[in-house]
């Protein structure tokens, strides 16, 4: 994820539909009076303040592995520190860690779950959330286009990577000792707007193709992946696009 360059404005353009799956993670965490509460991934910092709003009493720690994010999160008054999250360890006082949406760019992640819960002290909670739709056309169509002639081999691997299923999730974190709540959402956005769901994946799933790409050659790459995008989405009589977005939710206490 370190290695992705994020734009901030560009990512809270759809504030509100990324926010909901945050809100719905939360409403599942029964911490009454945590001491420190962990926003890991915190990203421009928008849903920091949800936590402090949420614990007035406890100390509200913000990290993220993106200079951009960080400085925008500062910009909003949150003490956000520059950090990836496979370098965090909880510490003994870390009563709550929420993770919303960050965990699918990081290789290798669920390694790091049970590390993280044996570190955790007792009753501890921690909150992950994840998107689930790396087999929707959004995604699909992004990976058959880079397989085409013209652009094979133009990109790096991405950074966002397929996640496990539920189950895993669940057996993942209640062998590390944890009572599990796992479940999974399909959210139906309404988006509107020219290419809306181009704009959506613009600004989380295509940033390492942007990062790869010179200007002219992300232009005639968002060219070819517009249409294609818009037959698998298309819009609506009022002109509106339904774009189904699966999340995938788990929330674990420490025994």
């Amino acid at each position: 994820m370190s290695g992705t360059t994020w734009d901030p404005s560009r990512y809270l353009q759809f504030d509100d539909h990324r926010a909901r799956p945050f809100h719905d993670l939360l409403a599942r965490v029964g911490a009454t009076a945590p001491r420190r509460v962990v926003d890991l991934g915190c990203g421009p910092g928008h849903l920091t303040g949800v936590l402090a709003a949420r614990w007035p009493e406890a100390a509200v720690e913000a990290l993220d592995s993106s200079p951009e994010m960080v400085a925008a999160a500062r910009g909003r008054g949150v003490e956000a520190v520059l950090c990836d999250v496979v370098d965090w360890m909880p510490g003994p006082d870390t009563d709550v860690v929420v993770t919303n949406a960050v965990l699918h760019w990081v290789p290798g992640h669920p390694e790091l779950l049970p590390r993280w819960i044996a570190a955790l002290p007792d009753g501890a909670w921690f909150a992950m959330q994840v998107p689930g739709n790396f087999d929707a056309p959004s995604h699909a169509l992004v990976r058959e286009l880079l397989a085409e002639p013209r652009w094979q081999g133009s990109v790096p691997d991405g950074d966002e990577r397929p996640v496990p299923t539920p189950v895993a999730y669940a057996d993942l974190l209640a062998g590390a000792g944890a009572s599990v709540d796992v479940w999974e959402t399909t959210y139906v956005q309404r988006l509107t707007g020219a290419d809306p769901v181009l704009a959506w994946i613009t600004s989380t799933a295509l940033r390492p193709v942007r990062d790869a790409l010179d200007d002219a050659d992300w232009a005639a790459f968002r060219a070819e992946l517009a249409p294609r995008l818009r037959a698998a989405y298309p819009a609506g009589a009022d002109g509106a696009t339904w774009f189904p977005f699966r999340r995938i939710f788990a929330v674990a206490r420490k025994a």
